[in-house]
C-alpha cells in the first residue's frame, strides 16, 4: 500500500491516508506515497446562493470527456453499500453501475457530458413538480445531493487507476441551513478500492482576505450544526489562500504535511525539530513529502 498525493482540480493539495510506515525518527513515522493522476475536478460556484429550492451551479474540470451524473435525494444507507459493492462485488466505472448498486434509492437522476479541459459550469435543479423543500430534520436518511463523475470513454478507464470520484454535497433548505459545500469526496479505484479524499491545510496567506463576513451568532449556528451532522469545523469550513512559505523560519518552502492533523507549514530543513505540529500543536504520528527532496538535487547537478 501507499501513500497518493496529487492535486485536483484548483491545484487542492489532498493525501489518501494508507497503513504503509517507514521509521523516521524516534517519534514520527514517514509515510511512503507515490504520485498518482485524478481525472476529475469539481467546485461549487457560488455556493451561497445555492439551496433546494433554487439549485446548485457546479463548476468541472476533467483531463478527459466525462460523465456528471447527480443524485437528487440519495439514501444515505444505499450510497454506502454502493461503496462496499464497489470493493467486494463490481467496479463502479459507470453511472449505470451506481444506479444498481443503489436499487435507484434516490429522488431525481440528471446527467450531462462533460468535455475534457473545459471548465464548465453546470446548473443543477430539482423539478419544481416535486415540490421537495427539505430532506427533514437531522439526523437525515437521504443526501441532498451526489454527484459521480465517471470517464466517458471506456478506454481511458484502462489509463488511470482512479475511474470514478463521487462527492457528497450538503444544500441548504428551510430546515436544515447549513451553508452549501462538499461533504465528503471519495475516489474509486480501478483495483477496488476507494478512498476518503481528504485536504491539506496550509498556513493562511496574511495578506488574504477573510473568506467570511458572517456574524459571530452565525458562525456559532453553522458550528452547532456542523456538530450535528457529526462534522468538524475544521472539515467543513473552505479552503482560505494559503501560504507556501515555511511557518517556522518563513524562508523554506512548504514541503512537509503533518499527520493526523494534515497541516502542510513546514519546510525540508525544519521538520526534523518538531514531534509537534507548530500550528495546532497537535502530537505528530506520521508525516510525508509534497516533493521528493532528490529531485531538486537532480536540478542543481544538472545546472551545473
Amino acid at each position: 500500500l501507499f501513500v497518493f498525493f496529487f492535486r485536483f482540480g484548483w491545484d487542492v493539495p489532498v493525501i489518501l491516508r494508507n497503513s504503509e510506515e517507514t521509521q523516521f525518527n524516534t517519534r514520527v513515522f514517514k509515510k511512503q506515497m507515490r504520485q498518482v493522476k485524478n481525472p476529475f475536478g469539481l467546485e461549487i460556484t457560488n455556493p451561497s446562493t445555492a439551496s433546494i429550492t433554487t439549485g446548485i451551479t457546479l463548476t468541472t474540470d476533467c483531463l478527459e470527456d466525462s460523465l456528471l451524473t447527480c443524485y437528487w435525494g440519495c439514501s444515505v444507507q444505499k450510497l454506502y453499500e454502493a461503496l462496499q459493492k464497489h470493493f467486494y462485488c463490481f467496479r463502479i466505472s459507470t453511472p449505470q453501475a451506481l444506479e444498481d448498486a443503489l436499487y435507484s434509492e434516490y429522488l431525481y437522476q440528471e446527467q450531462y457530458f462533460i468535455k475534457k479541459d473545459s471548465k464548465e459550469e453546470i446548473y443543477c435543479q430539482l423539478p419544481r413538480d416535486t415540490k421537495i423543500e427539505d430532506f427533514g430534520t437531522v439526523p437525515r436518511s437521504r443526501y441532498p445531493l451526489v454527484a459521480l463523475l465517471t470517464l466517458a470513454d471506456e478506454d481511458d478507464r484502462e489509463i488511470y487507476d482512479i475511474i470514478s470520484m463521487v462527492s457528497v454535497i450538503h444544500i441548504p433548505d428551510k430546515t436544515y441551513k447549513l451553508s452549501c459545500r462538499i461533504l465528503y469526496q471519495y475516489l474509486l479505484l480501478a483495483q477496488g478500492q476507494f478512498h476518503d479524499l481528504k485536504q491539506l491545510f496550509m498556513s493562511a496567506n496574511n495578506n488574504s482576505t477573510p473568506s467570511s463576513s458572517s456574524s459571530p451568532e452565525e458562525k456559532s449556528r453553522e458550528r452547532s450544526l456542523l456538530e450535528k451532522a457529526g462534522l468538524s469545523e475544521s472539515e467543513g469550513e473552505p479552503p482560505e489562500e494559503n501560504s507556501k512559505d515555511c511557518v517556522v523560519c518563513q524562508n523554506g518552502t512548504v514541503n512537509w504535511v503533518l499527520l493526523p492533523c494534515r497541516h502542510a507549514c513546514l519546510c525540508d530543513g525544519c521538520v526534523r525539530y518538531f514531534q509537534q505540529c507548530p500550528m495546532c500543536r497537535q502530537f505528530v504520528q506520521e508525516s510525508f513529502t509534497l516533493c521528493s527532496q532528490k529531485e531538486p538535487e537532480k536540478d542543481k547537478l544538472k545546472a551545473l
